[in-house]
Order: structure tokens, then C-alpha cells, then sequence
């Protein structure tokens, strides 16, 4: 901090100069081929970025590609390498979101991509911007799930333009934080390979004799009743929506996140203490038929996507052989795939799972939960010094592009 405070102080010790967007960068938006045009799609070697991939913040490849003839037919721009791209619009929290690209590649219409001329780096156009996230959506059109932002938005918006020695000192800094942080998470990604490579064999049971039962036998399965999001309340009746099964909880859950009106309990379905709690549809053949246990102290209120699975197991034992990998591959036959991925509750009940005693399920849940502590519990492990090291590098990061403007 005290070199860049020096280098301030002998560069503009008045305050730095600020800019619009269109006074430092080129920005133009991107494009879509026609989605059923398999010429433009099939064999594509031409990376093509979407909305959905701006969370990388670091983009070295794309999800899809096209083909030349698919580049021509939307008269899009290539996108250089070492440029910023920032959502212009998308579901959820992208708009606003930005990313800086380490190749050459084009974007959809939902893209806006900055290319800088001298005054200013990329990098530090990328990094001030990823300061601006709340600031970007406020001046963007409509609520925070529709509207967006455009490109004369995008143009007129003023950044500091510090001179260039301060921004290469303010990009290696916040590099240094980048490149820890990028460590610790591909350790964490190993770390989870190797959790799951584990929990995969333990539950095997490959050279026991352990007796195994079709989720039928051991269990019934009670579908749960609807409820919508204008039902929730701040104080009402805990319940579980599919959605945040497999965006929210994890193995298990003794605390729900949402609650609905008190006058609907008559009308809804519960999960009791010790069930198993499982979606019955997702976006992902993965995401369907997701478990979480439920081991709260009084009944939940589930979704009618949902079905409580009652049985005598541990019930943590039960949520864990449904995140095998040899699981979700037997489930995956019993997925119908339409628009919405459904689960065919009659296949999926005749799933077999390992039943060993129940003081052998036990130790394998007490076993099982230290790893899993390890690669996700956000309080202790890897998550949590993860979790440290962004806090810190988000700290620095807005300390170090707060700059006073220059009369």
C-alpha cells in the first residue's frame, strides 16, 4: 500500500483524472447464431461466450463454440485476447458482471466487450469495474430480473484513469491476490476428487457382505404440496423449495432458509425428523433427484417437486449413497428429458442401496462428515481460508481503486 501511496502522491497529488468508458475503449455487444442451424454449431473450433460464463472472471475457453459460417452470419466482432467483457443482461446476478478474456473469441448479444486503447490497461479497467458491481445495476434499466444494462450505458460510465506506472502497480498487487486464491481452490478441487473418490469406494462395500435393497423396500415416498414465493414470510411455517436443494443445502439440514404463511399448514405436506428429501426436477439430469437429510427437530414443509423418503436408516447414510457417482449413474435412466428434466419416481424407487447395520452406517457418516467438512464447510478447512482470502483481496482490492477525482 505505501508504494502505491508514493507513487500517488509523486503522480497526482491533486486527485486523478476520470474518464467515460467511450473516451478510453472501443465496446460493442456480440451476437447469436440461429440455435437449430447445426452448420453453425456442429464442429465449431471458434470460441463463442455466454452470459452464464462471465463468472470466471478469467476467461481461457468457452463452453461452445461455432463455426466460421455461424461467425459470419450474425456479423459479429472478434473479441481480442486481454480485453474486459461485462453482462450486459442475464438471469440472476450476472448483469453487470465482469470478466477479462485470455483468448480470442466472440460473445452472444447478452455481452458487451471493452477493448481499451493506450491510457488505460485492461486489467485494470477489469479489476476497478469488478468494484462497480452494484453501482453498473443501479443505473441499468428495469428491477434485478429484467431490463439490463446497454451499450451507451456502458460507454458513458466514468472511471479513474490513473497514470500508467499506478495501474501496473495496482494490477500486480491484486494479481498476487488473484493467483493465491486460484491456488487454494484448484488444492480444494483436489482435495474434493479425492473426497469423492473415497466416499465412492466406502460405499461400495466391495469386498462385504452387505445386503442391498431397492430404495422401495426400505422406505415410501410422500410427495409434498405447492407453494409459491409470494407464500413466504419472514415468521410462518419452515419449509423446503426444490430450488434450494440443490443451490443451498448440502448432505443434510437442521435449519430451513425459507418459511410460508402460518393459514396454509393445513394444506401442506411435511417432512418429518430423519427423511430424506429429494427433488423431482432440475436443470441437470445431476440436479434431479438430489438428497438432502433432513434432520431438524420438527416437521419441514417441502414443495410439491419434492418427496420426503421415510425409512429407518441413518438418514445421512441414505443422502450420502445418493450422491455416489454409481447412483446418480442409475438414476440418470430414469430421468425423463423434456424441457424440464423429470424424475420417473417408479424407476427411481427401484434404485438399490447398501443396508448395513445401523452402528456400521454410523461410522461411516462419522467419517464421511470430516471430509466433508473439509471440502465445503465454509467454517473451517479449505472453504473457510478461501473464503478468508477473497474477504482480504476484496478489502485491498476496493481500497486500492478508491481514488479522489481531480478538480
Amino acid at each position: 500500500m505505501s508504494r502505491i501511496d508514493a507513487l500517488i502522491a509523486e503522480f497526482c497529488p491533486e486527485g486523478v483524472e476520470f474518464k467515460t468508458i467511450g473516451e478510453i475503449a472501443e465496446c460493442f455487444s456480440g451476437a447469436t447464431p440461429a440455435s437449430g442451424v447445426t452448420t453453425y454449431w456442429e464442429g465449431g473450433t471458434i470460441p463463442w461466450m455466454s452470459s452464464g460464463e462471465v463468472n470466471k472472471g478469467i476467461v481461457y475457453d468457452t463452453y461452445k463454440k461455432i463455426t466460421q459460417a455461424g461467425f459470419d452470419s450474425c456479423s459479429t466482432k472478434m473479441v481480442p485476447s486481454n480485453a474486459v467483457v461485462i453482462a450486459l443482461a442475464g438471469q440472476g446476478k450476472t448483469r453487470g458482471t465482469v470478466a477479462r478474456t485470455r483468448i480470442s473469441l466472440c460473445t452472444n448479444q447478452s455481452l458487451c466487450s471493452i477493448i481499451c486503447n493506450e491510457s488505460v490497461t485492461s486489467d485494470f479497467l477489469y479489476y476497478f469495474l469488478s468494484t462497480q458491481y452494484q453501482q453498473l445495476r443501479s443505473v441499468s434499466s428495469g428491477d434485478g430480473t429484467r431490463g439490463g444494462l446497454n451499450l451507451q450505458m456502458i460507454r458513458s460510465y466514468c472511471v479513474p484513469v490513473p497514470p500508467m506506472k499506478i495501474q501496473h502497480e495496482i494490477v500486480n498487487v491484486l494479481d498476487t491476490f488473484t493467483k493465491l486464491e486460484a491456488e487454494l481452490e484448484a488444492e480444494l478441487e483436489a482435495r474434493r476428487r479425492q473426497y469423492k473418490y473415497y466416499r465412492d469406494a466406502l460405499l461400495a462395500f466391495g469386498d462385504q457382505d452387505v445386503r442391498w435393497a431397492t430404495m422401495a423396500e426400505v422406505g415410501e415416498f410422500i410427495r409434498g404440496r405447492r407453494f409459491t414465493k409470494a407464500d413466504y414470510v419472514e415468521d410462518g411455517v419452515g419449509c423446503i423449495h426444490y430450488g434450494e436443494i440443490y443451490t443451498h443445502y448440502g448432505i443434510s439440514a437442521n435449519e430451513v432458509i425459507s418459511q410460508v404463511r402460518p393459514e396454509m399448514k393445513a394444506t401442506l405436506r411435511f417432512a418429518k425428523p430423519g427423511d430424506v428429501v429429494i427433488t423431482d426436477v432440475g436443470e441437470t439430469v445431476e440436479d434431479v433427484g438430489k438428497a438432502v437429510a433432513w434432520i431438524g427437530t420438527e416437521e419441514v414443509a417441502i414443495h410439491d417437486h419434492c418427496y420426503a423418503f421415510r425409512h429407518s436408516m441413518n438418514p445421512k447414510f441414505v443422502s450420502y449413497c445418493m450422491h455416489t457417482t454409481s447412483f446418480i449413474a442409475e438414476k440418470a435412466k430414469y430421468v425423463a428429458r423434456t424441457k424440464v428434466n423429470t424424475l420417473l419416481m417408479d424407476g427411481f424407487s427401484k434404485i438399490r442401496i447398501p443396508v448395513p447395520p445401523l452402528d456400521e452406517q454410523e461410522r461411516i457418516v462419522t467419517i464421511l462428515d470430516k471430509f466433508d467438512a473439509l471440502v465445503n464447510d465454509l467454517g473451517s478447512g479449505l472453504p473457510a481460508e478461501i473464503k478468508a482470502r477473497r474477504q482480504q483481496y476484496e478489502h485491498y482490492r476496493n481500497r486500492l481503486l478508491s481514488f479522489r477525482e481531480a478538480a
